[in-house]
């Protein structure tokens, strides 16, 4: 057996907005399914302030109910559903320093990346997830079950990663495998097969109904929709133009729905109550047609969210740590013709946002404009749309400046249940698709670091600071305050590490500031900090 000191220090959330940092947590047991994982660096995202908030009422807080045995849970020690104290951390890399006698995926020296959604695990309302309902990465060692991290039909959570790269690059992977499943989410342009489809009003659904077959069609009148309260579906078909009843047939939209609204040369006299929130987290999708056949609405679905040739995109809040990830993939991203604004409010964001990604746009040859929309609002035109700032009206609005053909990203985190003001008589005469997706899977992060090993992107571009334990605070509070200038690496083994921007690491630790390359991290420069703040 391993040997291990009895205590770690460790970020514990407590309750809503509250967390300690424990430097007496108890290291856990490893047992005969389990791994001690030894964490070398742990990003913080936007989505840990989420629990923070939320404590034990966020969806991947609460308690599983089923993927797993319930006596195979009670052996796992770092379980922490429901008002247990958690460790957040869903970013990691990580390395296996000891393994049980039944564990057959792993063994001691890999090193890994952590996908941290266990989607075979479920929640009520959503899935497991390591850091959320199991002990994170924001403390020093961490014990993972490998009956969570290695699926029923053999998907493994846990991605093997090699020694070349640092761990903040390793650690940066999440975040922009987030980015890339935004574009690489297959989308549904035809009605679910085995799915309940509502039909509300009249016209016929024949041509919907040829190819794929739902297990239950209901149909009903627009004065009838109170009577399903509480129900969902996975498609809606509505004909007419109704405003309220189509606002009310919404509400009806089951995970992953999609509503095609049938117009029949009617119009939609005024913009619609629509839940952006649920278009991010539950992949809810609205489509239609100015004629009468449901099947046109479901036609200009496209296959994925992926960027197309000539496309002419605009970023909005794309100066911001998720921001930049998605521009740099679209200078990146080889797509012939395309055209790149980036949009924020600050001048000195927007200025760094060039630094970081004008080099790689010239290199490409894709046009980068960067725009200070407080004095330069965008205009109509724009065939791709990312909106990256969580504010409804700033989505509604994107609407309006997208032309026909548009997709329109909705991936800023706005919470399912906030509703916005949308023009869906737009929408549906010039065909904007509104997308929204939420985490990412393990082919997304094996797409990311496929294309780190081979030098189409460098993930600590994103790096704005380094810290250890003692800079948690500041570290969460500039997350909340959105006053960070990109993603902070936290580095669990250095206790006493207050929060740090790499632009002041010449000031305060000039032998890591002289391994950095162009400002930019680097294996070195890590080796270094980790020598010289402990």
């Amino acid at each position: 057996m391993t040997e291990y000191p009895k205590t770690q220090c460790a970020i514990q959330i407590v309750g809503p907005d509250e967390f300690i940092v424990n430097d007496h947590k108890a290291i856990d047991p490893v047992g005969p399914h389990q791994m001690m994982l030894k964490v070398e660096a742990c990003g913080i995202c936007f989505s840990d302030t989420k629990l923070l908030h939320q404590f034990n009422t966020h969806p991947r807080k609460s308690e599983i109910i089923s993927g797993i045995d319930v006596e195979a849970l009670k052996e796992i020690p770092s379980y922490r559903p429901g008002t247990e104290p958690t460790t957040p951390g869903h970013e990691p890399v990580v390395r296996v320093v000891e393994v049980g006698e039944k564990v057959t995926h792993f063994a001691v020296g890999d090193r890994l990346l952590v996908q941290a959604d266990w989607k075979h695990l479920r929640t009520a309302k959503s899935n497991a997830a390591f850091g959320y309902n199991f002990d994170g990465a924001l403390e020093e060692y961490v014990v993972v079950d490998e009956r969570c991290v290695v699926s029923p039909d053999g998907e493994e959570f846990l991605i093997h990663v090699s020694e070349g790269p640092s761990a903040a690059a390793v650690g940066l992977i999440e975040p922009w495998a987030t980015v890339e499943g935004s574009y690489a989410w297959a989308e549904r342009n035809h009605i679910a097969d085995g799915g309940r489809l509502l039909v509300v009003g009249e016209g016929t659904i024949d041509s919907l109904t040829a190819e794929h077959t739902p297990a239950e069609i209901v149909r009903v009148e627009v004065v009838e929709l109170d009577s399903l309260e509480g129900e969902s579906f996975d498609d809606i078909v509505f004909f007419g133009a109704d405003p309220e009843g189509i606002e009310k047939a919404a509400l009806l939209l089951g995970t992953r729905g999609v509503m095609c609204t049938v117009l029949s040369g009617e119009r939609i006299d005024r913009k619609l109550s629509l839940d952006i929130g649920r278009v991010h987290y539950d992949f809810t999708r609205f489509c239609g047609t100015t004629g009468s056949d449901p099947a046109e609405g479901y036609a200009w679905i496209p296959a994925n969210g992926e960027l197309r040739e000539n496309d002419t995109c605009a970023f909005i809040g794309a100066a911001g740590p998720m921001g930049v990830m998605h521009t740099m993939r679209a200078v990146t991203s080889g797509v012939k013709g395309l055209s790149v604004v980036g949009t924020d409010l600050s001048d000195e964001r927007l200025e760094n946002l060039k630094k970081v990604v004008g080099p790689s746009a010239e290199k490409n040859r894709v046009p980068l404009e960067i725009l200070n929309t407080s004095t330069q609002p965008l205009e109509y035109g724009y065939t791709y749309v990312t909106c990256l700032v969580p504010v409804p009206p700033l989505v509604s609005q994107a609407v309006d400046m997208c032309a026909e053909g548009a997709i329109l990203n909705a991936f800023a985190g706005i919470p399912a249940g906030t509703f916005g003001d949308f023009d869906l008589q737009g929408i549906i005469e010039r065909k904007i698709f509104m997308l929204g997706t939420s985490g990412s899977d393990v082919s997304d992060m094996r797409t990311v670091l496929k294309k780190i090993e081979e030098g189409i992107i460098d993930t600590t571009i994103s790096l704005w600071a380094v810290t250890g334990m003692a800079g948690f605070g500041d570290a969460i509070g500039s997350v909340i305050k959105r006053t960070s200038g990109g993603k902070i690496m936290v580095f669990p083994m250095l206790h006493d590490l207050g929060l740090t921007p790499v632009t002041e690491l010449a000031e305060k630790f000039p032998e890591v500031a002289a391994k950095l390359n162009d400002g930019l991290w680097t294996k070195e420069a890590e080796e270094a900090l980790l020598a010289s703040a402990k």
